[in-house]
């Protein structure tokens, strides 16, 4: 049924000719044909098939996801499970990109038009590099990557990023393409109905998708969305106008930025940290404490830790990491989220993982006529490998800033 949603139009959307529109909704599908129907099948293949032939080979079972890596990749079933996903991907990103090709100089045209309509600010500092790490490879194969400008003014890698995610998520992303920092914002009503931050920061905020909800949640507050890609930020700041919401952007990098210290009083990403890499997680941590206010509170919201899942699980997560120009996604998941938090100085007792329940999934639920208890049970079964999202919700890393102590005269 999600996946009969459509993605609502905006005024910065790339506008897509019935012929691009079938060839989008062809690549959406094929997705989720692999989803439902070629990903059930690794199961069975390895139980019978892979799995006795590694004991057989090595004198013990498979241990680990690479250990079930190794013996899954020479099978013909895994392989053409893998070769499709890829297919599609790509698929994907091209349908969108003829869209966008086509109309680039009315896209620019009307981003510039967006942004000169609103009040909020647009940051891009001149001679900004972007980090190695993102430039050096177009992550989840997207053309050209967040960073790549083919001319002045340009959004083109924005534009592509809101349709193509939206296709990507096989439309879990809603029709706002929000569902993250949807999702993340009923957590916050339902568990901390009196928190009333006055500044807010979304760190590798993209095109904004997952930062106009908190806005609509906190319209007084001072909202900023930072991420090193200019063409991202560009496109994002004429969207949150097309929208019709002041939301201010930058190009920024997350390890640095330039805001004052105990500047915010929420820090949130939406999966951001698997994009980044192994030295520079620390330091959005780091820096997320230097720029909360005491008593503030971050929320990083991702996929699960690795010792979460099951190892079967994780073997079919991590395909991401071989097949999707993912290069951290199985790294960052073994990292210790809570060691490189009291590092950065938050205190153990005030950190720990929660759940977020998909936004969109309960508004199926309740969409169909089921009670608030059937929405509950959907938003709170078990994870399921291969969904866009873990079990109907998004897994968060949530820490508070201590308060400061006073000090005694």
């Amino acid at each position: 049924m999600l996946n009969t949603f459509q993605q609502a139009p905006h005024a910065a959307l790339p506008k897509a000719t019935a012929d691009e529109a079938s060839r989008q909704e062809f690549a959406k599908s094929f997705k989720g044909f692999i989803q439902s129907t070629l990903l059930p099948g690794l199961t069975p293949i390895y139980q019978t098939r892979a799995a006795p032939k590694f004991e057989r080979e090595n004198g013990r079972a498979p241990a680990d996801r690479r250990d079930i890596r190794a013996s899954m990749v020479g099978d013909i079933y895994f392989q053409h499970y893998a070769a499709a996903n890829r297919i599609a991907q790509e698929l994907l990103w091209e349908s969108v990109n003829v869209s966008v090709d086509r109309q680039l100089a009315e896209l620019n045209a009307k981003a510039k038009e967006l942004s000169a309509s609103t009040t909020a600010q647009l940051v891009i500092p001149e001679g900004f590099v972007p980090p190695r790490y993102v430039t050096a490879l177009d992550i989840h194969c997207m053309p050209g990557g967040y960073c790549s400008e083919v001319c002045e003014d340009d959004i083109s890698v924005g534009a592509l990023y809101d349709r193509g995610v939206y296709l990507y998520s096989m439309g879990y992303t809603g029709p706002n393409n929000d569902d993250m920092g949807r999702s993340v914002v009923n957590y916050l009503k339902r568990n901390l109905p009196d928190f009333k931050p006055r500044r807010i920061l979304d760190m590798g905020c993209t095109v904004g998708h997952s930062t106009l909800p908190y806005k609509e949640l906190f319209p007084e507050a001072e909202i900023w969305g930072i991420d090193v890609g200019g063409p991202c930020v560009r496109y994002a700041h004429a969207r949150a106008a097309a929208f019709g919401l002041e939301v201010n952007f930058a190009q920024m990098d997350a390890t640095a930025t330039t805001f004052p210290d105990g500047h915010f009083d929420l820090v949130v990403s939406h999966i951001l940290l698997h994009e980044t890499s192994g030295k520079a997680m620390p330091k959005v941590f780091e820096e997320t404490f230097r720029v909360l206010a005491p008593g503030g509170l971050m929320i990083h919201a991702d996929l699960p830790p690795f010792d979460l899942m099951d190892p079967f699980t994780q073997f079919i997560l991590d395909n991401e990491t071989w097949y999707n120009n993912e290069p951290f996604w199985g790294a960052m998941r073994d990292m210790d989220q809570y060691e490189l938090a009291v590092k950065a100085g938050f205190d153990r007792a005030d950190v720990r993982f929660d759940t977020a329940p998909m936004a969109v999934m309960e508004f199926a639920a309740a969409a169909e006529g089921y009670s608030q208890e059937a929405s509950e049970h959907v938003a709170e079964r078990d994870f399921t490998a291969g969904e866009f999202a873990p079990g109907g919700g998004w897994e968060v890393f949530i820490g508070r800033k201590a308060e400061a102590k006073a000090i005694a005269a």
